[in-house]
C-alpha cells in the first residue's frame, strides 16, 4: 500500500534536498517519488545525499505540470508552512497519515510540498483535497524540505503500522 503514495516535490532548486528527500522517504518505507519542473535534475550531489537510496532517486518521475504528477490520484494533500486565509479542509500531520494509508488501499494518493522558498501557490493548493499545516514552534518555525518530508512519512508509516497491527495481531511487519 506505501507504494501506492506519492511525495511530490514542486520546482526543486536544490538538488541535495532531492536526496535528502529519497532518504528519509525511502527509510519509512515510501519509493514513489515525483519532481515537478526541477530547477535542477537530480545529481551525483542529490545521490550522495541519498545516503544509500539513489534508487528512489533513479526511479523518480520528472514530470512538467502537478496535473500529470496527480494523474490518477483519489486524494491529493497539499503542505503549507504557512496558516492560509484559504477555507480548506485542514490535516494535521498524523491525520494525513492516517487518510494517507486509508485511501491507498483503494487509489494512488498525493502529498505535495512546494518550492523550498515560496511553498506551493493558492493556485496549487487549490488543486488539492486537503492542505496540510505542521504546527511549529511560532517563533522559529523553518523546516527543510527534507524535514518536512520525513515529518509526514514517519506519521505515514506509524499508520501504516499501526493498519498492520490492527490485520495482523499486535506485531510489527517490515514491508
Amino acid at each position: 500500500m506505501l507504494e501506492n503514495i506519492r511525495i511530490i516535490l514542486v520546482e526543486t532548486s536544490h538538488t541535495g534536498n532531492m536526496g535528502s528527500t529519497a532518504r528519509a522517504m525511502k527509510t519509512m518505507g515510501l519509493t514513489n517519488l515525483y519532481f515537478v519542473n526541477p530547477k535542477e535534475k537530480p545529481d551525483s550531489h542529490s545521490i550522495a545525499l541519498s545516503a544509500g537510496a539513489s534508487d528512489v532517486i533513479g526511479n523518480a518521475h520528472i514530470v512538467d505540470t502537478i496535473d500529470d504528477a496527480i494523474e490518477g490520484c483519489g486524494l491529493v494533500i497539499g503542505t503549507s508552512a504557512r496558516n492560509r486565509t484559504l477555507s480548506w479542509p485542514m490535516l494535521a500531520p498524523r491525520e494525513c497519515g492516517e487518510r494517507c494509508v486509508k485511501e491507498a488501499a483503494n487509489k494512488p494518493v498525493a502529498v505535495i510540498f512546494g518550492r523550498e522558498r515560496t511553498g506551493l501557490t493558492n493556485e496549487e493548493l487549490q488543486k488539492c483535497d486537503y492542505h496540510l499545516y505542521i504546527p511549529t514552534n511560532p517563533e522559529y518555525g523553518s523546516l527543510n524540505l527534507a524535514m518536512a518530508v520525513q515529518l509526514v512519512c514517519y506519521e505515514i508509516r506509524m499508520a501504516a503500522l499501526a493498519q498492520q497491527e490492527k490485520t495482523r495481531g499486535k506485531c510489527f511487519i517490515r514491508d
